[in-house]
């Protein structure tokens, strides 16, 4: 795997010597992190605790591993429960002086709430509040909607100032890369971090030098997420296609795609093992709205994700060549069960010892 495909630098890969020049600093960010738990679990610092469950979908990695599909997962499942869910985040890459905290709305313009916010705000139907200040955007939702019985927070793992009552870790085929802290390596915090479950992909069989693989990451169940292209949607007539479809109408035309994720490899591989050839394919880094220039160099049609589908404009040239692709979630059956049954215990308590104020 390479920078290009992995989203990462090259020597979060392996342990080489650009990673090695950084242990030094690794071992300063890893004290750090470590003494910033200690104070939450020892209640030098407090958490605020909500009237309802928290949900906490994070990763241990820096960059995206899929955690946002994974919230608009579970905020699905969670309706069709009969549970009314509510939905905070950072809102990562909002414009400079957007309010705070503030309500998503499906207008709501992207550099505003950031695109992912907006996203689950269209996908799930569920209220949406974004905000630095995770406590503020969760009392805010609520105050708004006291019908919210359960909240979600995308990402905000490593956020201690909201308490939580669950954690999720998401996963994705780079595990723990070179198995060092940032900045010698991709980990946020060790990677055997208790949880309360895990969520990634089929565990494979690791090499004797790998520093670890998913499925022994932590405490907890372990539960295989398989991703899946859906169908797709012109940019410009709002036509959707099966993927089938798509196939068939491009069938002798050349495919390209195009993503500013956190994982874009990821990504193109999951539209190959849908059986689409691509001709090219170009990234940019997460969160950043794919350049028109970019765009018009790919030959033939060009597949997007959902989440960069939202930054290009109406007016853009091209936009007819632009396919936005949808993605289905697919986890293990014993997931959904097991989350209902940790919310149905009904005794919320803070996890690891965090005290709320």
């Amino acid at each position: 795997m390479n920078q290009a495909s992995s989203g990462w630098p090259r020597w979060w890969l392996r342990r080489g010597a650009p990673a090695c020049c950084l242990l030094p600093l690794a071992a300063l960010f890893a004290g750090a992190a470590a003494l910033r738990r200690l104070a939450w679990r020892r209640g030098w610092l407090r958490a605020w605790r909500a009237p309802v469950p928290v949900v906490v979908v994070g990763n241990l990695t820096a960059g995206g591993s899929g955690k946002t599909p994974v919230v608009q997962l579970l905020a699905q499942a969670l309706r069709e429960a009969g549970r009314h869910p509510g939905i905070v985040s950072r809102g990562y890459g909002r414009r400079r002086g957007a309010a705070e905290p503030m309500a998503v709305h499906p207008d709501t313009p992207a550099q505003d709430s950031g695109d992912e916010p907006l996203l689950l705000r269209r996908l799930c139907g569920c209220p949406v509040w974004v905000g630095r200040d995770r406590p503020a955007a969760a009392r805010a939702l609520l105050r708004e909607h006291p019908e919210v019985d359960v909240l979600l927070s995308d990402d905000g793992l490593q956020h201690y100032a909201l308490a939580r009552d669950v954690e999720l870790v998401v996963l994705d085929a780079r595990g723990a890369g070179n198995g060092w802290p940032l900045p010698a390596g991709p980990l946020r915090e060790p990677w055997s971090r208790p949880r309360d479950a895990t969520l990634g992909p089929r565990p494979a069989v690791a090499e004797p030098a790998s520093p670890a693989r998913p499925g022994s990451a932590g405490a907890g169940p372990y539960f295989e997420l398989r991703r899946h292209a859906a169908d797709l949607r012109n940019l410009a007539d709002g036509r959707r296609l099966s993927l089938a479809e798509f196939r068939r109408e491009h069938a002798e035309l050349p495919v390209s795609a195009a993503a500013a994720i956190g994982n874009p490899g990821q990504f193109f591989d999951m539209l190959r093992d849908s059986g689409l050839a691509l001709a090219r394919t170009a990234s940019a880094p997460d969160h950043r709205a794919l350049p028109e220039n970019l765009l018009r160099e790919l030959p033939g049609a060009v597949v997007l994700t959902e989440k960069d589908a939202l930054k290009c404009g109406l007016g853009q040239p091209g936009l007819e060549r632009l396919w936005a692709v949808g993605l289905r979630l697919e986890a293990d059956p014993g997931f959904v069960p097991w989350l209902l049954a940790r919310l149905a215990r009904g005794a919320w308590s803070p996890p690891d010892g965090f005290t709320s104020a």
